[in-house]
């Protein structure tokens, strides 16, 4: 194993607890790389549990807004379904009207060469 990997698997096995014997020359003070193993686990828990509470209210956030907006979708479907309506209500009477412009106007043109 590699020095890196020697360190690693020291702060590993001291990180939950176990007490650290050395059958070798050991270059660790036990008991300061306890405690900072002790400090380290505990600032990552602040930082996780931080962390978490970020996403947290950040999903709660994401929740009203989709709800919005499925509101807002749904508002603006009704919206352009009333409008289609309205729009091909006002293409027939727009058709009704031509219709009757040019009955009046061959009417018209047939009273001028009646006379």
């Amino acid at each position: 194993m590699t020095p890196v990997g020697d360190a690693l698997k020291f702060l590993n096995y001291a990180r939950v607890g176990n007490p650290i014997i050395c059958t070798k020359s050991c270059p660790f003070d036990h008991d300061a790389a306890q405690t900072y193993i002790h400090d380290m686990t505990e600032s990552l828990e602040k930082s996780f549990g931080k962390e978490l509470e970020r996403l947290e209210r950040r999903l709660d956030e994401l929740v009203v807004i989709t709800s919005q907006l499925k509101e807002e979708n749904r508002s603006l479907k009704q919206r352009q379904d009333t409008l289609i309506a309205e729009r091909a209500t006002l293409l027939q009477k727009n058709e009704q009207v031509r219709a009757r412009v040019e009955a009046m106007i061959g009417r018209l043109k047939a009273m001028e060469h009646s006379t």
